[in-house]
């Protein structure tokens, strides 16, 4: 007897001892999303204030407290700000300008990139590094010479202040490709080269296909940040036929009346947000594995 209450004494110290660092780890899990869900609802809460306020009269806009559900939910607050907002000719411009500028990304960044990773040469890593100082440059301190110089061209009031410079490389997209290219094995090239395959052929046919993951990381923070990039259309486009969507929204706002119709500028943000939104959605996954990815190689 007094053997069988010693081994079961072991047992169930035995199973105690186990279930604690269970229970630990179930108890630490459960604090993680826990502050994952409200992090999460508290960053979306502009975003949703955003629609409600679309949706709403104008006599309940700007209350306090704020009243987060319409009274009447108002969806022509919508087709009054297509309205006002010249939105068919914005949003063509806008479209021409973003498909400019991702493709003059992709092209010249990833070109770069690649020589940069493989290629090498006198002063490269220099080189390199000098290019990455140049993110360090601020906006405004390139501002006034580079707009003489575009007005010097004539191209002052033009699409082509706004694309050109998007051909000559992106210093943040080579840094990104760089990254990518590097951990891409060798023996993948030196056996393309006894094929006899030129380095375009490589360059086309055997790394962009493997770098597909950063090329799209790329591509969605080229077009947010030329879909949503009010200073450099607000500087360059003087003629109103040539105003983008934020331009256009910015404008918005001086309208006559469009002071106190914080609905109808909320219904026109919406319409502006949500291209941006389901491009996201859709390439989320391929967005988090090419940022990973570029992240850990070299």
């Amino acid at each position: 007897m007094a053997t069988n209450s010693a081994t079961n004494l072991k047992v169930q110290r035995h199973w105690r001892n186990a279930a604690t660092p269970r229970a630990s780890f179930y108890l630490g899990k459960a604090i993680v999303y826990t502050l994952l869900v409200v992090i999460s609802i508290w960053f979306t809460l502009p975003l949703v204030w955003m629609v409600m306020t679309s949706l709403m009269p104008i006599d309940q806009v700007g209350k306090f407290p704020p009243e987060w559900i319409p009274r009447t939910w108002r969806f022509q607050n919508y087709s009054d700000a297509l309205d006002l907002w010249n939105f068919k000719v914005t949003f063509s411009n806008t479209v021409i300008i973003t498909t400019a500028t991702i493709t003059g990304n992709l092209v010249s960044s990833t070109l770069v990139a690649y020589g940069f990773a493989r290629f090498r040469f006198p002063f490269r890593d220099t080189l390199f590094l000098v290019l990455l100082a140049t993110m360090m440059l601020p906006f405004a301190v390139l501002l006034i010479p580079v707009y003489i110089g575009y007005n010097e061209l004539g191209l002052v009031n033009t699409f082509w202040p706004l694309i050109l410079p998007h051909f000559f490389g992106n210093a943040f997209f080579i840094f990104l490709g760089r990254q990518f290219f590097i951990g891409i094995p060798q023996d993948l090239i030196d056996a393309a080269k006894i094929d006899g395959a030129s380095e375009l052929g490589i360059f086309t046919r055997i790394m962009v296909p493997l770098a597909k993951p950063a090329i799209i990381v790329m591509a969605i923070l080229s077009f947010q940040n030329s879909w949503n990039e009010c200073l450099g259309p607000l500087i360059y486009l003087k003629d109103s036929k040539l105003h983008t969507l934020a331009l256009g929204l910015y404008y918005f706002q001086g309208l006559p009346g469009q002071g106190s119709m914080q609905n109808l500028l909320m219904a026109a943000t919406v319409m502006m947000v949500i291209p941006v939104l389901v491009v996201f959605f859709l390439f989320q996954r391929q967005f988090v594995q090419g940022a990973n990815l570029s992240g850990i190689k070299g």
